[in-house]
């Protein structure tokens, strides 16, 4: 009874797989012609060849996927798929999977029978193409039709500026083709295809779960600040960014997100020494948009809802969202490094503050609302990685109604090794009110500031600061005498 549901099974798929290729079908050549498959010419004619094939299409349907992507052009994806196995050693073709992958890192584990394993891993990628077709048949027959109608069929002697036959009648050169059949599909694939050679220690259906590193996915945060008229609060929303260039999609897929500096080996051989068993999942989902943890020493965020990730696609996921977070608008001018002043805003990723949530690394965007209401943008900067508690700081832009400038107004050489120098900084504020300003100065070697016009603070052994108040459309001069000595 099973032999002839198996046959049953053929037959019918013989059926579909000639009506799948019928002759309105056709590919289009790299010189333009089409290449068209006809039913009559590409057949499958032995049930077990046709049986095989019903398994591999549903080794193809996936049940479950998980993709973790990190920062940095890198993702594992973990799928769960059914599988029907014989015992002993089967062949399968695991197909849609990333054509970035990493056959090295590959994960293999049978749920029901630990004893199950993978004794032989082939990557296919050699995909079907006319040009690859025709490198298959080389010194194979084929059959051409020329641009009038007549067909030639004979044995492939060459290819490149149109195709080279040895036909009954001779050698036939054809540069003007409007069509080739070809017998099959010469072994070539449609999909990148890791080939397996499985042994099962018993037959029946299974649930194997695999996993495997790939390239080609990365994602990073934006975050946009709107900040209010005084500049003291804002709101602050960031969304996650996933750029998936893998080479496959992954539907209904769980996603999971790690921030921070993986650490990976490049530039190296790589030799396959057999395959790991699957781990545990290290993320529990929470109901918000994303729930946040710590994973070894990064930080994972996973999505509470299965989303769809299109090959080829930027997909943006809401990532967290705070109101009315204090901010503190900061003047700092280095005349060592720069002659503007550049305007820093600060916030502090803290819980009382409105945040709290470890950030990862990303844009962020700063907007502010005009007398009509109506956002404009102020500027951008780059964060790094940022820890709960740690203050964030973004660069907006440059004053422009505040200059600084920066010189020198005395040195002596006192010594061999000592030398004394006199700078003065000078802001000037045309704002019509008053304002405070960082000025930053910078040493080096052993120093000793002599005299100097106001208080300072010591930031490290290199750097101290002033905070100076100008007042409005007003000027404000700092001076100091340092003593390097080297």
């Amino acid at each position: 009874m099973a032999l002839n549901k198996i046959f049953v099974a053929a037959m019918l798929m013989i059926v579909v797989f000639a009506f799948a290729i019928s002759p309105d079908q056709q590919d289009t050549g790299a010189d333009g012609k089409n290449i068209v498959k006809h039913s009559s010419i590409v057949t499958v004619s032995d049930p077990y060849s046709a049986f095989f094939m019903i398994a591999n299409a549903q080794e193809g349907m996936n049940e479950d996927t998980e993709v973790t992507v990190y920062n940095q052009d890198l993702a594992l994806v973990k799928e769960k798929r059914n599988v029907d196995l014989d015992a002993g050693y089967n062949s399968i073709e695991y197909v849609d999977v990333a054509s970035r992958i990493d056959p090295t890192s590959v994960m293999f584990e049978d749920t029901k029978y630990p004893d199950t394993f993978v004794a032989e891993q082939n990557y296919q990628y050699d995909l079907v193409s006319s040009s690859k077709l025709l490198d298959k048949y080389l010194d194979k027959e084929i059959s051409v039709t020329d641009g009038d109608g007549t067909s030639y069929t004979g044995t492939l002697l060459s290819h490149g500026n149109g195709v080279v036959l040895k036909t009954g009648g001779g050698v036939v050169s054809l540069t003007d083709i409007s069509k080739i059949e070809y017998p099959d599909a010469a072994g070539l694939l449609t999909k990148p295809t890791l080939v397996w050679q499985v042994y099962s220690p018993v037959a029946g259906s299974r649930d194997v779960l695999t996993s495997y590193l790939t390239g080609g996915m990365s994602w990073k945060a934006n975050y946009i600040v709107k900040t209010n008229a005084a500049d003291t609060k804002a709101d602050v929303t960031a969304w996650v960014s996933l750029d998936n260039q893998a080479g496959t999609s992954f539907n209904n897929a769980k996603l999971k997100l790690v921030a921070g500096d993986v650490h990976r080996v490049y530039d190296r051989p790589v030799q396959f020494a057999g395959f790991m068993y699957d781990i545990d999942s290290v993320a529990k989902a929470v109901p918000e948009s994303f729930a946040e943890e710590s994973l070894f020493e990064y930080h994972l965020y996973t999505l509470d809802r299965t989303t769809t990730l299109k090959n080829n696609e930027i997909k943006q996921i809401s990532l967290l969202s705070a109101d009315d977070v204090p901010v503190n608008k900061e003047f700092i001018f280095d005349g060592t490094q720069d002659s503007k002043v550049r305007v820093v805003l600060e916030m502090k990723n803290s819980e009382d503050m409105g945040l709290g949530m470890p950030l990862p690394k990303g844009v962020v965007r700063v907007y502010k609302a005009d007398t009509s209401g109506q956002l404009q943008f102020l500027g951008e900067d780059e964060i790094d990685h940022t820890a709960k508690d740690e203050y964030v700081r973004v660069f907006v832009g440059n004053a422009f109604d505040i200059t600084g400038e920066r010189k020198q107004t005395d040195y002596q050489r006192i010594g061999e090794d000592v030398r004394r120098e006199s700078n003065e900084v000078t802001i000037k504020n045309h704002k019509s009110e008053s304002i405070d300003v960082v000025v930053v100065e910078h040493f080096y070697g052993d120093w000793d500031i002599i005299t100097t016009s106001d208080t300072y603070t010591k930031k490290d052994s290199r750097t101290i600061e002033y905070i100076i108040s100008v007042p409005a459309d007003g000027t404000k001069t700092v001076s100091y005498t340092v003593e390097n000595t080297y």
